[in-house]
């Protein structure tokens, strides 16, 4: 038997991670509905399984990682086929295909969350046959949902031309509306002298998240520390740059921060760096939750120019952009904002009122028919 407004959200990662995953979670639960999580985590050191409402199945992932995608496959399909449930959400690509067929078994509405264009994948960029299959998948799968959630109108504009849909949805990653109670202090906790300005990145540490173009510019702009909310394959290559560059003393890897005290973290920085190459599809117009987390903790930000970023720092003037392209323009632009502290303060302000408006509460809103059935 159904249970009555139910919706089970299946993803390929650490749902206690993601923002996204978290938010709509929650809002969810604040409107009565139950909700089934479903999720996994092959990045923490020692982590264990959890059960319950929110699930996170440990995932191990080697260089042979047929192992590990069959596990995943084989652990979706089980949980799944204990859910029956009103709506049933695909938070990736990797999780389509699985939750298409029992969403239409159990006859529910599904929804498939876009949040990156898969087929375009930085990462598979020097692999064109799992590129093909993945465009294959995504082509075939995408036409039978109810609706495709993206995160910015760059993104449903992209999808629609391709794929010739009309049933986007934007649903931007926004925080929810919060103030950090105790921000941390990192010039304390990390031994940074106090003249140094805190950098900030925090999500996922890949290829062309911008760390080798910002590690590059710190060699010049020696005033600054950068600290890294959170973990990734490309980890270990950028803590040799770091020692290949000489600025490893200025650099910190902190690990992954539970959602709840991410604000306080963040609005321990001084800037927040969203620094994506326009490397693939998918980076080009990228419009990262870190962006608005930065935002909500009132830190200014520096972005790289890529059109959905740029326009968010460029209507709300809380911060700048840089271009990648060219290494003087970044040195430039973070010299000047380290040095610029009455610039500073007004991003500041700004972000303040701008945070007003870009909170997950103000967004959820705009779009709550979709999952009040």
């Amino acid at each position: 038997m159904r249970i009555k407004k139910s919706i089970t959200i299946s993803f390929l990662g650490n749902a206690n991670y993601d923002t996204r995953v978290t938010n709509l979670t929650n809002s969810l639960k604040e409107k009565g509905i139950f909700v089934k999580v479903i999720s996994f985590d092959w990045t923490t050191p020692n982590f264990q399984s959890v059960t319950g409402d929110t699930a996170i199945f440990k995932l191990v992932k080697k260089k042979n990682s047929l192992p590990y995608y069959f596990k995943f496959l084989i652990t979706l399909f089980r949980e799944l086929l204990k859910t029956n449930s009103s709506i049933y959400i695909a938070e990736d690509i990797y999780t389509l295909p699985i939750v298409t067929f029992i969403a239409k078994l159990r006859r529910a509405k599904l929804y498939y969350n876009s949040r990156e264009f898969y087929a375009f994948l930085a990462g598979l960029r020097s692999k064109p046959k799992t590129q093909s299959v993945i465009r294959m998948l995504e082509k075939f799968f995408i036409k039978k949902v109810d609706a495709v959630l993206v995160t910015g109108e760059g993104d449903a504009e992209f999808l629609q031309n391709y794929y010739g849909i009309k049933n986007t949805v934007v649903i931007r990653n926004l925080p929810v509306s919060q103030k950090a109670t105790e921000p941390i202090d990192f010039h304390k906790t990390l031994n940074i002298p106090t003249a140094n300005r805190i950098l900030l990145y925090q999500g996922v540490i890949l290829e062309g998240r911008g760390f080798e173009p910002l590690m590059k510019a710190m060699t010049k702009v020696e005033n600054c520390n950068l600290i890294v909310l959170g973990t990734g394959v490309f980890k270990t290559k950028y803590e040799k740059l770091a020692i290949e560059l000489g600025i490893e003393k200025r650099l910190h890897f902190l690990g992954n921060i539970e959602q709840s005290e991410l604000i306080n973290y963040t609005a321990g920085a001084d800037i927040g760096v969203s620094l994506i190459e326009n490397i693939s599809k998918s980076y080009y117009y990228a419009l990262p939750n870190k962006l608005f987390e930065y935002i909500m903790a009132k830190i200014p930000v520096l972005v790289s120019d890529l059109p959905q970023m740029k326009k968010i720092v460029c209507d709300y003037n809380v911060g700048r952009f840089a271009t990648l392209e060219n290494k003087k323009d970044l040195e430039n632009v973070l010299s000047e904002m380290i040095a610029d502290k009455d610039k500073i303060e007004i991003y500041k302000r700004n972000a303040v009122e701008a945070s007003q408006e870009l909170n997950w509460q103000m967004e959820f809103e705009k779009v709550k028919h979709l999952f009040i059935v």
